[in-house]
Order: structure tokens, then C-alpha cells, then sequence
């Protein structure tokens, strides 16, 4: 009779792990060899349907491929990213959970929210810039403007009256609108959805005429005349989107602001389980199928060796801050 409340291939278990995690924290060629020997979870801290998801479904497939197991996408939407970062933050950093995370998650909350459940610099270990895309300033057809001077000019007229809609607060695309309403010198009103796709639902309503959505949410959208796009947010012209002017073009010199995506993985994963990532990564992002998907998604691949892309995520997480200091922008 079993003595124990335990299976009996528990400690056996349990010893093994203990040795494999040894294993790869001292033999980096046995965790390069080995890895990934199962699935792996990519978790998108948003719904399916936005940028988000888009970029990290394109790459899952497409490192699936290469490294010969699935990439699995696992949507964990709430709180403006809040609910996945923090799944992926306190995963095991054996490799097998890694999030695609997004100026949002990996940058701007880290100053706009007082209190959250993980740090972005010390609980993650970047692996790579993944892809770029602007925001596009579009509003339902309904509201009476043509371009995004017409749209200063009656939320001037309407001050507090005017609706956008984003993809939760602190998500870029609420980021774009605060910066817009600064530069501007305007209020608009916001309202915050737990996603991309849940957020242009509304918009295409009409029920919240304005949004600086993804171009992954929106471009579909104006095509159709569903939506009028006014403007990108970038500071130059997308390679996507090459008719459409940008925001300092359109009368609203010094505006910038560009979503980009990025590969995470928990901090303390094997380093040489990131530079197989790493590796990985850049390789399917030079594939033209892979950059065809991301263009159809509104985005262009711009891929990091990883010390770059630590490089730049410190740089972001900085940058952000002086902005959320310098607009008293709330997550609220």
C-alpha cells in the first residue's frame, strides 16, 4: 500500500524535473539541443481579432514550423493586458510559456499603473522585436469631418462630448488618443474595452464615433467605407498604408507614435534557450509569406538581435514614463 497522498511516479517525477532544470541552467548545449521538446504557450494578453493576436498568431505558426512543435496561442485578455503579463510573468522559465507583448504591456503600463502584479524589466527576458504598425486615426462616417483638423475643430466646439474607443486603458491605442488630445489642446471622452476587436464593434456602430485602432482592426473597415481613416500615427508613412497621411502632415507637427510588438520570455529563462528563440525568430521574419501576413495585419517586420531589443525595451519603458508623467495620463 502506497503510504503517501502521492502518485507513485511523484518523486520519481519531481527528482527528474529538479535534474533537467539543472541540466539547463549549467549545460546551455543540452538546453539548445533539447528545447522545445513539447509545445510551447504564447500567450496574448488580448482578445482574438486585434493586432495583438494577429502578430502573435503569424509567429507562432511560423516558429511552430521551424523548431518542429506547435506555438500554441492562448489569449489572455483583461485590464488593458494586465491578467496575461502576469500569467506569463510567473511562469516557469523553462522556454514552454512566452508572451507577445506590446508597447502597452512592456512599456506604457509599467508608469500608468501605480500598483501591478509584475515588473517589466526585472520579470521578463526580451527575446526580439517582432513587428511595427501605426495606429489610424478613424472615425464613423456619421460624425462631420473629413480630415484631422475638421476633428479638432468640433471637439473644440464639443469639448467633452466626443467618444474613442480603445482597446483598454493604457493599450496604444488609448495612448495615441491622450497624445492626440494633448497636442491638440482638446478633451474627448474615453471608453475603454477589453480588446481590439470588442472595441471597433462599437465603432463601426457608430455608438463611439472615434478610434485610433490598429491598423490590423481598422484598415478593413475603410476600405469598405465602414470607417473614414484620417490619419496614421506614425511619423512617417507606412510601407502599409502609403496614401494615408501622417498626424504631422495633417496639422499636428510632432506627433509620433508607433505600436510595435515583441517576444518575451519569464525572466531567468536559459540564455541559450532566448538566442534559439532569437534566432528563430529573425529567420521567419525574413520569410515573404511571413511578412506578406504581417503586411495584411497592418504591420511590418522589424526583427532584433536580443541585446538590441533589451536595448530598446529600457529605452521604452523610460520614454513612456516622461509621457504618462507629462499628460497626467490615467488609467482610470
Amino acid at each position: 500500500m502506497n503510504r503517501f497522498p502521492f502518485p507513485q511516479d511523484f518523486f520519481k517525477n519531481a527528482v527528474h524535473g529538479v535534474l533537467v532544470g539543472i541540466a539547463f541552467m549549467v549545460c546551455p548545449a543540452y538546453a539548445l539541443e533539447t528545447y522545445p521538446s513539447k509545445s510551447v504557450r504564447v500567450i496574448a494578453a488580448f482578445p482574438p481579432g486585434g493586432f495583438v493576436d494577429l502578430g502573435a498568431r503569424v509567429v507562432s505558426v511560423a516558429l511552430g514550423a521551424g523548431l518542429g512543435q506547435s506555438f500554441v496561442v492562448d489569449n489572455k485578455p483583461g485590464a488593458g493586458g494586465i491578467v496575461g503579463t502576469e500569467v506569463a510573468a510567473h511562469a516557469a522559465p523553462d522556454g514552454y510559456t512566452l508572451i507577445v507583448g506590446s508597447v502597452g504591456t512592456h512599456a506604457v503600463n509599467q508608469s500608468l499603473y501605480k500598483k501591478l502584479p509584475y515588473h517589466v524589466t526585472n520579470d521578463f527576458s526580451p527575446v526580439t522585436r517582432l513587428a511595427d504598425a501605426p495606429s489610424i486615426l478613424a472615425v464613423h462616417p456619421s460624425l462631420p469631418v473629413k480630415n484631422v483638423l475638421g476633428l479638432i475643430r468640433l471637439a473644440r466646439e464639443r469639448p467633452k462630448q466626443i467618444l474613442y474607443a480603445s482597446a483598454g486603458s493604457g493599450t496604444s491605442t488609448h495612448l495615441a488618443a491622450v497624445l492626440f488630445e494633448n497636442l491638440a489642446g482638446i478633451q474627448l471622452v474615453h471608453v475603454p474595452y477589453k480588446g481590439g476587436g470588442p472595441a471597433i464593434v462599437d465603432v463601426l456602430s457608430g455608438q463611439v464615433p472615434v478610434t485610433f485602432g490598429t491598423a490590423a482592426s481598422v484598415s478593413a473597415h475603410t476600405k469598405n467605407n465602414q470607417l473614414r481613416a484620417l490619419a496614421v500615427t506614425a511619423g512617417q508613412r507606412s510601407m502599409v498604408l502609403p496614401d494615408l497621411p501622417t498626424m504631422a502632415e495633417s496639422g499636428l507637427p510632432g506627433y509620433e507614435m508607433l505600436n510595435w510588438l515583441g517576444l518575451f520570455a519569464p525572466a531567468h529563462t536559459s540564455q541559450a534557450i532566448i538566442e534559439r528563440l532569437n534566432q528563430e525568430a529573425m529567420r521567419v521574419l525574413r520569410l515573404s509569406e511571413v511578412r506578406e501576413r504581417l503586411n495584411a495585419a497592418g504591420a511590418e517586420p522589424s526583427a532584433l538581435e536580443t541585446k538590441a531589443f533589451v536595448l530598446f525595451a529600457q529605452q521604452e519603458v523610460l520614454k513612456w514614463s516622461k509621457v504618462v508623467s507629462n499628460t497626467r495620463m490615467s488609467a482610470d
